[in-house]
C-alpha cells in the first residue's frame, strides 16, 4: 500500500514567505514599463521660446534647474510622506479585488454558465419540438415560388 506524504507545513510556509518577500531591484523600478510617459517630461517638454522671444540665457538655465531640482525633490518628498500611506492603500484595494474576484466574481460566473448551459438545452428542444415543424412547413409552402424578372420595352 502506498503512502502519500504530505508536504511539512514550515518548508510551505518557508516559500510563501520567500513569494512575499522578494528580492527588489533598486536600479531597474519599471520593469513592466509601466510610467514611461511620466519619465520623458523634461523643461523642455514643458516650457519653451520661439525664436524671437528669448529670456535672458542665465534665466534660462537657471529655470530650467529650478525646473529639474524641483521636480526631483517634490517627487522625492512626496513619495516619502505618502507613498507608505498609498502603498497600504493599494494593496488593500487590490487584496480587496483579488478577493471579491476569487470568492464571488468566479464561482458566480462559474455557476451562471452551468445553469445557463442547462436552460439552452431546453430551450434547443423546445424550438426543435415546436418551432422545427412550423418552420418546415412553412418551407415547403414558399419553396415552390418561382420569381422570372423580364424587362419589357
Amino acid at each position: 500500500m502506498a503512502q502519500i506524504q504530505q508536504p511539512e507545513p514550515a518548508k510551505q510556509d518557508k516559500s510563501n514567505t520567500e513569494a512575499l518577500t522578494k528580492e527588489i531591484d533598486l536600479v531597474q523600478r519599471d520593469p513592466k514599463k509601466i510610467n514611461q510617459e511620466v519619465v520623458q517630461v523634461d523643461f523642455e517638454d514643458v516650457i519653451a521660446e520661439p525664436d524671437g522671444t528669448h529670456s535672458f540665457d542665465g534665466v534660462w538655465k537657471a529655470s530650467s534647474t529650478t525646473f529639474t531640482v524641483t521636480k526631483y525633490w517634490c517627487y522625492r518628498m512626496l513619495s516619502a510622506i505618502f507613498g507608505l500611506p498609498l502603498a497600504l492603500l493599494w494593496g488593500f484595494v487590490f487584496a480587496c479585488l483579488s478577493f471579491c474576484h476569487i470568492w464571488a466574481v468566479v464561482p458566480c460566473v462559474k455557476s451562471y454558465l452551468i445553469e445557463v448551459q442547462c436552460l439552452g438545452q431546453f430551450y434547443a428542444i423546445c424550438v426543435r419540438t415546436f418551432c422545427d415543424p412550423i418552420f418546415e412547413a412553412v418551407g415547403k409552402v414558399l419553396g415552390g415560388i418561382r420569381v422570372a424578372l423580364r424587362k419589357e420595352v
